[in-house]
């Protein structure tokens, strides 16, 4: 489901890059939001889809062109842009995302631990549920995973420095005499 038509997509794509054709439609500040709406919850579907493909068959290797892969996974060049935007920090080697056109060579060799890890922390639960994971990693090790994931972004406040006590610079007195003040 795109908010524009493929004929105006691949002009406005040959004018700027496909990722920020891409993101331009994504995130359109313009757009209706039942538009967007519809948009994201059809992508969505279509990204759950070929990540089904992909954990299939995890330790396989996918290459090609950014139009073979749409291809292959028989979706558009635009979803495919979009899936490529968000499994990239996944990846083992990055692809070269900002500048990717229809015939870049891009490759979906995905780090499984990172991936999963990713999808809980974007809190992507239509993913990270995908039952193919169960046969690539144990219940315990799904569990650490996720664990892992959920730690990762959470701020862990110091113990608060006590007037009285010693101040943390190390000058040997008391807080509320030194950096206190």
């Amino acid at each position: 489901m795109l908010l524009v038509s493929s004929a105006s997509y691949k002009r406005k794509a040959k004018k700027m890059g496909l990722l920020e054709t891409w993101r331009e439609t994504a995130y359109s500040k313009e757009a209706d939001k039942k538009a967007l709406t519809k948009f994201w919850s059809a992508y969505f579907l279509v990204e759950k889809g070929i990540y089904e493909k992909l954990l299939a068959d995890p330790d396989t290797v996918v290459t090609g062109t950014v139009k073979e892969l749409a291809e292959r996974f028989q979706v558009s060049v635009m979803d495919m842009t979009g899936f490529l935007d968000g499994i990239n920090e996944s990846l083992v080697t990055p692809n070269p995302i900002e500048e990717m056109e229809e015939d870049t060579f891009v490759s979906l060799g995905f780090d499984k631990e990172k991936l999963y890890k990713n999808m809980v922390d974007a809190k992507a639960d239509w993913l990270y549920n995908l039952p193919a994971w169960k046969e690539i990693f144990d219940e315990d090790k799904l569990h650490a995973l996720y664990l892992e994931a959920k730690r990762m972004n959470t701020i862990v406040k110091g113990k608060k420095v006590g007037r009285n006590d010693p101040c943390p610079c190390g000058s040997g007195k008391k807080y509320k005499y030194c950096c206190g003040r």
